[in-house]
């Protein structure tokens, strides 16, 4: 459940290390997004001489959730923190690799997340 002014942490190398979440894609009155969906960030904080810098607006897909996702079999599966995987405009990861585990739930989304999938070093 990320809204509108939510921290997230960056799970790939592309140089930001902290967003803040100012849009969610998706409709005017949306008011939380879950794993796999669009998000337009503002970079709060990065490291020096990385790829997107301090302020930048990126686009971002989110790989992780504190708030539980329901499966089909009845489990649940949750993480520690809010995380997401900064894109470019057609929706290939800026960074090269993917920091910490992801959701199975990506798998599902469609063609333009198999690269985040098989970027990340766990799915569960």
């Amino acid at each position: 459940m990320i809204q509108t002014e939510t921290n997230l942490v960056v799970a790939d190398n592309s140089g930001a290390r902290s967003v803040r979440v100012f849009r969610l894609k998706g409709g005017s009155t949306r008011k939380s997004c879950s794993i796999g969906d669009i998000v337009t960030c503002a970079v709060k904080e990065a490291i020096p001489n990385g790829r997107v810098k301090k302020s930048d607006i990126v686009k971002g897909i989110i790989v992780r959730t504190k708030h539980a996702i329901n499966r089909p079999d009845g489990s649940q599966i949750a993480f520690d923190d809010n995380a997401v995987v900064l894109i470019d405009a057609e929706g290939a990861p800026i960074g090269t690799r993917v920091f910490g585990p992801v959701a199975r739930e990506l798998r599902d989304k469609g063609e333009g997340y198999m690269k985040i999938v098989s970027l990340a070093t766990e799915v569960l």
